[in-house]
């Protein structure tokens, strides 16, 4: 990622969005609509916050096609000790993916969610998510970013 840190330590995984979150305020305005609301959630980044995607597992790999314009949907399954929602992240209008072999084998095998980083781009946006053991990027006219209720029956009680 360009702004996001993901580092591996010696004892764990470094993480810092600070960067970014700083350029974000500039950025806003040159996003496409979807990514811009996704990406200015003010839980996004909070790493104590249930929408945060820290953590969030992949889970389905959806593809299409709608009116002459390719679309992909990632679905990522929650961890039922931080979240109470799944994520679904549908990208529109697709220019490039970097795992042009991701099918939804692989997509099932990827590691957790360590964080992720929105920028405009001239088709429209990118969007990096960083893994523990790798990143996707997927440029798109836009993304719509949906949040449903999870089944999670061991989900811990709320204090």
């Amino acid at each position: 990622m360009k702004y996001v840190k993901v580092e591996a330590t010696g004892t764990g995984d470094f993480l810092d969005p600070d960067r970014y979150l700083g350029l974000l305020p500039t950025l806003v305005n040159v996003l496409p609509p979807g990514a811009r609301a996704f990406s200015v959630d003010p839980d996004h980044y909070n790493f104590f916050s249930r929408r945060c995607v820290k953590d969030l597992k992949p889970d389905t790999l959806l593809r299409g096609e709608t009116v002459g314009e390719d679309w992909l949907q990632l679905g990522f399954r929650h961890n039922c000790w931080k979240h109470e929602e799944d994520l679904s992240i549908r990208y529109l209008g697709i220019s490039s993916l970097s795992l042009d072999t991701i099918n939804e084998l692989d997509w099932a095998s990827f590691h957790a969610v360590t964080l992720d980083e929105i920028l405009p781009h001239k088709h429209g946006c990118s969007h990096e998510i960083g893994f523990l053991d790798r990143s996707l990027t997927v440029v798109s006219r836009d993304l719509i970013a949906t949040w449903t209720e999870a089944d999670c029956p061991d989900k811990p009680p709320r204090s």
